[in-house]
């Protein structure tokens, strides 16, 4: 008997992820992704203009992220990356020139808030209590509902950090999301809290070992194949309308469409789908970081938010950026340098750089985009959805993504019987 297929639209984390997670399955694995390489916002390629390898965005997990930690270790990347043995964070205020290292204990119990020098400063033990309200709150709630937005310790650690999670203004974002990344890190102490960083490139780490290890175990990865329409019959999808050809389903088949939000609502009929965006923005810099310089600094009162210091560049990543977005690049450039010199003591002098705006690049964290995220499952039992969209319970992050993924493996594999 032929054995069933399960075509994946999309070769992004999620995509790659159900992939890799089905790689051992009893199923034929078919790849289609659009573009030329895999990877979608996760990917690294030459710049010819900076003539060295970038990544399209700078992307920064940590060692609680257990779903992405099980997809690395499946493609045999967690040699890639790089980080502190303990949880440490460094922080600087371009307005004070203060600068301070957030360093959270290993367990549990928060004994680090007893220490001054292990936490904000200008902040008290007691002030971190009020966090706790955030994972009482309810469901449709913001952040802004449920905690103070204001004040040294909303300024120096929860605003920049769940403006990087979330990739929203944390006032209106959902309190829901956030305590969900909050119970996943800092509530479970630092050895949940270590920051791992691609430091070889994301291409490295999450997509090339991927496309390995998938063509060792016979899965066909096509590219440019850029999926226009979905055939359905009765309760099932009967076939894949691709650009150039199309291809029928069989009575055993399934798909797993990872494609973003905006894509799969063009694709399946009535899909309830995130529809307002936010962007991210992101700067590269041809220049080597001075010795001194922290792997990962956060940054306050700048329009610098994380600086990224790489072995061979400098990368800044600015989250809710939509109000850059039609800001020239030169300018940008120009203005994030300025910030970056200052923060490292290098020159003025601007370096070759690259700017790169990603205009959608999660859907916005609010409870009214959070409740129009869909299941994985659908009316129709031979399609599930993957991506950084779908309900996970989690921020559009690469966790949610993986996870995403894995979770429509699960999927797959149970309605065959196969777990």
């Amino acid at each position: 008997m032929q054995r069933p297929v399960i075509h994946i639209i999309g070769a992004g984390l999620s995509g790659l992820s159900a992939a890799v997670a089905l790689s051992q399955s009893p199923f034929d694995i078919v790849v289609h992704e659009a573009s030329r390489q895999a990877g979608g916002r996760c990917r690294s390629y030459f710049d010819e203009s900076m003539g060295m390898t970038i990544d399209n965005g700078n992307h920064l997990l940590l060692s609680g992220n257990k779903s992405t930690l099980a997809y690395v270790d499946a493609i045999g990347a967690r040699h890639e990356l790089r980080g502190p043995k303990r949880c440490e964070i460094a922080f600087a205020d371009m307005a004070s020139g203060e600068r301070w290292t957030l360093r959270p204990n290993e367990g549990r119990l928060p004994w680090w808030l007893l220490v001054e020098s292990r936490r904000v400063p200008r902040t008290r033990a007691a002030d971190y209590l009020s966090v706790a309200r955030l994972l009482r709150g309810p469901g449709q709630a913001r952040v802004g509902d449920v905690m103070e937005c204001s004040g040294p310790l909303y300024e120096r650690l929860w605003g920049p950090f769940f403006l990087a999670a979330l990739n929203t203004d944390p006032r209106g974002a959902s309190a829901a999301l956030a305590a969900a990344i909050l119970r996943e890190t800092l509530a479970r102490g630092g050895r949940a809290c270590h920051p791992l960083v691609a430091a070889n490139g994301l291409s490295r780490a999450f997509v090339d070992p991927a496309l390995k290890l998938l063509r060792r175990g016979g899965a066909q990865v096509r590219f440019e194949r850029r999926l226009r329409a979905l055939s359905f019959a009765e309760d099932r999808v009967a076939a894949l309308e691709f650009e150039h050809d199309s291809i029928a389903l069989g009575g055993q088949d399934m798909m797993v469409l990872a494609t973003p939000a905006h894509i799969a609502a063009t694709l399946v009929p009535g899909l309830s789908a995130p529809q307002t965006f936010n962007a991210i923005l992101n700067a590269h810099f041809n220049i080597a970081p001075p010795a001194n310089t922290p792997p990962i600094l956060g940054v306050v009162n700048a329009k610098v938010q994380w600086l990224f210091a790489y072995p061979d560049h400098l990368s800044v990543t600015v989250s809710d950026a939509n109000s850059l977005m039609e800001t020239p690049r030169e300018q940008l450039a120009a203005d994030l340098w300025r910030e970056v010199a200052g923060l490292t003591g290098l020159s003025d002098d601007l370096p070759s750089w690259r700017i790169i705006k990603e205009r959608r690049a999660t859907f916005a964290a609010s409870p009214e985009e959070d409740a129009r995220r869909p299941v994985r499952e659908t009316k129709w039992p031979n399609l599930l959805l993957a991506g950084d969209y779908v309900q996970t319970g989690l921020p559009a992050t690469i966790e949610g993504a993986v996870r995403s993924g894995q979770a429509a493996a699960r999927s797959a594999m149970e309605w065959f019987g196969a777990v």
